[in-house]
């Protein structure tokens, strides 16, 4: 999980997830950038076990709150899978100033790759109570309202808020009560 003091700590329960991209980058304002998450997240659903409970997509970063099986590796996977597709993405079509500055963000430890798209770690949090979980859902949703870029959650077209409210989401979410 990187160098992050946030660490799964019971990685069967739900943990409430952040993940960052290097410097910032508002990456996700390309709406192909986002459905390659999304697509990441169906199949995590599909095939290894995945339970996401919640989540918004702003264009920096992402919330989420999910369960798995073992969520170190799901969180694992979701990272290195939607690095290299957006990378991939980047390329194909010549948006050579973003692959500029994800190169830049490499770590010179990193021998592995040449571009870091995510900040090290998850920073994740044990969602240990319903409580907490509703502050957690109630914090993702309204991510895009404090922002100032919706007057109402389920406006958000990348966010868990309009599966909540009752209407169709872009992503199946799970019951955690």
């Amino acid at each position: 999980m990187g160098r992050s003091r946030y660490v799964i700590t019971e990685p069967d329960l739900p943990h409430f997830l952040t993940c960052t991209m290097v410097d910032w980058l508002p990456l996700f304002s390309r709406p192909a950038l986002v459905d390659i998450l999304l697509t990441c997240w169906r199949y995590q659903q599909q095939h290894q076990g995945l339970r996401l409970y919640g989540y918004v997509v702003m264009e920096n970063h992402l919330h989420y709150l999910a369960q798995a099986g073992d969520l170190p590796r799901c969180v694992a996977s979701f990272k290195s899978f939607t690095a290299r597709r957006i990378v991939e993405h980047l390329h194909s079509i010549g948006a050579a100033q973003a692959l500029d500055r994800l190169r830049a963000g490499k770590k010179t430890h990193k021998h592995d790759r040449d571009f870091q798209l995510w900040q090290e770690g998850s920073h994740a949090e044990l969602v240990c109570s319903e409580a907490v979980m509703r502050q957690k859902l109630d914090y993702i949703h309204h991510n895009p309202v404090r922002r100032g870029y919706v007057e109402r959650p389920e406006h958000w077209r990348y966010s868990s808020a309009r599966n909540y409210a009752g209407a169709p989401g872009l992503l199946e979410i799970a019951d955690w009560s």
